[in-house]
């Protein structure tokens, strides 16, 4: 009778780990994570605030000591402030200006102040939370001459600075021919700074809303 030697268990176990190392393993897409796109940054323009206002919470339609409400439509926009792996940056601070209904930005050289809609605070300020969520109530922005609706963002990042962009709304016709939106180049970066406006994601009546997440590089 013919034996055949025993393969000791411990070199079998090398032999396995072995050919599984060596062996192709194809991961599927769908499992590899893929990073977030950056949010492209903009220029802060010439109508950052020169003096920021007494009331600059997260609330730009009401301004405390007056009753009336700001011109406009309101708009409810919110997000949260990731990095490119997708985890929250808590500690953030997110700051928005942006000119009134009339086209006017709470500035001294801004063209108009005769029209100045002074029920509108035009800027405003906010921290996220622990899962770096923020939320803004404003209005929609309007056109005027040289420029798209949109509102100036800038996000204070503790340890990364400060990171100035814009949101544009998705749907503008002059969004095609707004000159600092296609300095953007790169159309996905440029998509990720164009938000649709929608009606029922909030209680207000007539109120819109949009999501904004900012992501900064980690």
């Amino acid at each position: 009778m013919s034996h055949h030697p025993l393969i000791d268990p411990d070199r079998r176990s090398l032999l396995i780990k072995a050919a599984i190392t060596s062996a192709s393993i194809i991961i599927p897409r769908s499992l590899v994570a893929a990073e977030l796109v950056p949010t492209p940054g903009q220029t802060e323009g010439p109508f950052y605030p020169v003096e920021l206002p007494p009331d600059m919470d997260n609330d730009l339609v009401k301004v405390t000591g007056q009753t009336a409400q700001a011109l406009g439509q309101v708009v409810h926009v919110s997000g949260r402030v990731l990095d490119t792996r997708g985890q929250p940056q808590p500690g953030s601070v997110v700051e928005i200006w942006q000119c009134d209904a009339n086209g006017i930005y709470r500035h001294p050289r801004a063209a108009g102040q005769g029209r100045i809609d002074h029920a509108f605070q035009g800027y405003g300020r906010t921290q996220v939370d622990d899962q770096g969520r923020y939320r803004f109530r404003t209005i929609r922005p309007v056109p005027y001459p040289g420029r798209t609706p949109h509102i100036h963002f800038a996000v204070h990042v503790p340890g990364q600075g400060r990171l100035i962009t814009q949101m544009y709304i998705e749907g503008e016709p002059l969004n095609a021919r707004d000159g600092v939106l296609n300095r953007i180049r790169d159309s996905q970066a440029r998509r990720t700074v164009i938000v649709p406006l929608s009606s029922g994601q909030v209680s207000e009546p007539g109120a819109l809303h949009g999501r904004f997440d900012i992501i900064v590089a980690a």
